[in-house]
């Protein structure tokens, strides 16, 4: 039985908490309409959300038409094997799941991060079960200053809390600005990476046989995550995985 301060403090929070949703209801994060429970997305926005489930690319994470049993590799993976071992992804990036990628990275909306940082830690179970960190995809100092807040840091951290994993923010950096991938053309993309990202200094050794969880918000073709892992690999990583909250699956960002 419950001692009676602690009784009635719990229901003086669920009043107030009853109270500030009649003054204020919650929003679904997705259309911003009030929402009925307490949730973070109302059931028709969720409904639209396409989160990929097996069968999957064991390699690349795309979906695949069918299941044969056992780990599978798409055509796309084994035309042009990435630098990185595996990568998943929480849903495609259409829909709902463009706007809420839209609205954490360009609109400073973050009252989602928990919720994200919970699909992550999903749909990357495999990839965080015995990793050792989790390292977000760094912007610039500059685009950093500009838009004040990385978002795949933001998720990287809260991906790490839930998943008891160390996380190393500054082990990998953006040396170079580059142009905004948006627009470009796969082969544009790896072109606009190339070189552009480097090891920390005093980073290296915590790096090395370190099985590294790189977090992404989105992955379109791929370029971006390429260049991390192999620049993690050069440091010594033993494996990189990527782990992202949107993949594009568009069949043009994905032939070689």
């Amino acid at each position: 039985m419950l001692p009676w301060g602690k009784y009635t403090a719990g229901l003086m929070r669920a009043a107030a908490v009853a109270a500030a949703d009649l003054i204020m209801p919650p929003l679904c994060l997705a259309c911003h309409r009030p929402l009925a429970a307490h949730s973070a997305i109302c059931a028709r926005c969720w409904a639209e959300i396409d989160f990929i489930r097996a069968p999957l690319c064991d390699c690349l994470g795309i979906p695949l038409p069918f299941d044969i049993g056992g780990p599978m590799i798409s055509a796309a993976a084994a035309a042009d094997p990435p630098d990185y071992d595996r990568a998943r992804a929480v849903a495609r990036f259409d829909g709902v799941m463009r706007e809420l990628v839209h609205d954490l990275k360009f609109r400073d909306r973050h009252d989602g991060r928990r919720l994200f940082g919970q699909w992550l830690v999903d749909a990357g179970g495999e990839l965080l079960a015995d990793a050792d960190i989790v390292v977000p995809v760094p912007l610039t100092r500059t685009r950093l200053a500009g838009r004040r807040f990385n978002q795949s840091a933001i998720l990287a951290q809260e991906v790490a809390q839930l998943s008891r994993r160390r996380y190393e923010p500054l082990a990998l950096l953006r040396r170079r600005r580059t142009r905004p991938q948006v627009g470009l053309s796969r082969a544009q993309r790896r072109d606009n990476v190339a070189g552009a990202f480097a090891i920390a200094d005093g980073k290296r050794q915590e790096l090395a046989s370190a099985k590294v969880v790189l977090v992404d918000d989105v992955i379109t073709t791929g370029a971006t995550a390429r260049a991390c892992a192999r620049v993690l690999k050069r440091a010594g990583a033993a494996r990189v995985d990527v782990l992202a909250l949107a993949l594009v699956t568009d069949a043009a960002f994905l032939s070689p």
